[in-house]
């Protein structure tokens, strides 16, 4: 099995502190994220750091401009007690193609939805994904930027990616759901949990 899932577009790191877990992965890696954007009316921000090819890191926070957001923010950031991996994404060129593909293998990954955030020089990068139709993390959901320029095109710091695993108490209810989706991922028993390990300047590093 590849140590990278095929199709990876992205990975989830999510924070509760964004700064902090900025200022944590830049001394660790040797390796500073840059300035993602802001996703106006969701409460959070990014930084990103390329992976390799077309696949990114996104560290996802709460926005301090945004401190009075009303509602969950994505990715369960207010809930986090510190940085966490809570999920990964799929790349398709078509999305609809992709969720009848996968509900023909005997998966539904959901509808899909417009976002969109604004870059620090002021582009707006749309993209549309499926939503977080599987309550485990282990499971990605699918992603296709349209004609808007990828986030790997705009010269990110970059740290390659050697391997993305993860355990589970059930593997054998996740296998499935990977195929139906197209890809795979390095799947043990365990309490459930997503890893990823990057080659940095400063030697392997793992972030869980």
């Amino acid at each position: 099995m590849n140590t990278v899932p095929t199709a990876l577009d992205h990975l989830v790191l999510a924070t509760p502190d964004l700064a902090a877990t900025i200022a944590d992965f830049t001394e660790r890696t040797g390796v500073a994220p840059a300035v993602g954007g802001v996703h106006v009316g969701l409460g959070t921000r990014n930084h990103l750091v390329a992976l390799g090819g077309t696949a990114y890191l996104e560290i996802i926070g709460p926005d301090p401009e945004q401190a009075h957001h009303d509602g969950p923010r994505p990715f369960g950031v207010d809930g986090q007690t510190g940085p966490r991996t809570v999920t990964w994404a799929i790349r398709t060129t078509d999305l609809d193609a992709a969720i009848d593909a996968a509900r023909a293998r005997g998966y539904d990954p959901g509808p899909a939805h417009p976002m969109s955030r604004r870059t620090p020089d002021g582009t707006l990068l749309e993209w549309r994904l499926t939503g977080p139709a599987h309550p485990c993390g282990l499971v990605p959901f699918l992603i296709d930027w349209g004609t808007s320029a990828h986030p790997t095109a705009s010269g990110l710091p970059t740290t390659p990616l050697l391997e993305v695993s993860a355990t589970t108490p059930e593997p054998e209810k996740i296998h499935p759901v990977l195929t139906a989706l197209g890809t795979e991922l390095a799947l043990t028993e365990g309490p459930e949990g997503l890893t990823f390990t990057l080659d940095t300047p400063r030697g392997p590093v793992t972030f869980d």
